[in-house]
């Protein structure tokens, strides 16, 4: 994995979690961060962020959960959801981000 320019996500929704996550990530550490960064691998990928292998990680989305639910309680449903969000926010600002660049 390459190193993370925390310039490139400066501003980006979620960055703060993406970069944490890449951290955590590479050092193999099963963490909430770790969770939405294999969530968001595949635009990763496109960013030059992340290798291409493994192929697929289906298993994510309910890492993220069970990891909730041992720290949110009954609040993990919500907190899961906002979450999902928040990833979602970042990976179209991270698209935008690269098209706007490519220009």
């Amino acid at each position: 994995m390459k190193p993370i320019p925390s310039e490139f996500f400066a501003g980006l929704p979620g960055a703060d979690l993406i970069v944490e996550g890449l951290l955590d990530y590479q050092n193999g550490r099963h963490t909430i961060p770790a969770c939405l960064v294999r969530m968001a691998r595949p635009r990763l990928i496109r960013a030059g962020m992340m290798t291409p292998s493994p192929p697929h990680d289906d298993g994510a989305e309910l890492e993220l959960y069970q990891l909730l639910s041992s720290s949110e309680g009954a609040r993990s449903f919500s907190r899961y959801n906002a979450l999902v969000r928040e990833i979602i926010s970042f990976e179209h600002a991270l698209d935008h981000r690269l098209s706007a660049s490519r220009t």
